[in-house]
């Protein structure tokens, strides 16, 4: 299966389980993996036959930016719903959300979860 990647799409949002974080808000990651045939695409050289890239981005960014969500998980599932619902060539995807900097005590690199879903 073929793939197209957004790497790295950075957002600043309001989500989290504290107070604090609903209010300063903070960055967020998110890199998206999709999962569609391109060979139509590539020997045709026409959009019908993949996911229009500025379509995808704005619909990620629709979610990050729409709604204040308690945990990243909740994030991730949203966007993989709304990725499968909008774009019907999408075979499977992943979704990699991260928080750099949690409100947790100690110096790390930041937090991630990653889901994989099909369509079904």
């Amino acid at each position: 299966m073929d793939k197209i990647t957004f790497k790295k799409l950075q957002f600043y949002a309001y989500h989290g389980v504290f107070s604090s974080e609903n209010e300063l808000g903070q960055r967020f990651h998110c890199n998206v993996t999709l999962h569609l045939s391109l060979e139509k695409a590539g020997k045709q050289d026409d959009l019908e036959f993949t996911c229009n890239t500025p379509d995808v981005v704005r619909t990620i960014t629709n979610v990050v930016k729409g709604k204040q969500f308690k945990l990243i998980e909740a994030i991730a599932e949203t966007i993989a719903d709304e990725l499968l619902k909008c774009f019907p060539l999408v075979e499977s995807l992943e979704v990699e959300l991260i928080k750099p900097n949690p409100p947790i005590d100690v110096i790390f690199d930041g937090l991630s979860v990653t889901i994989t879903r099909n369509r079904k």
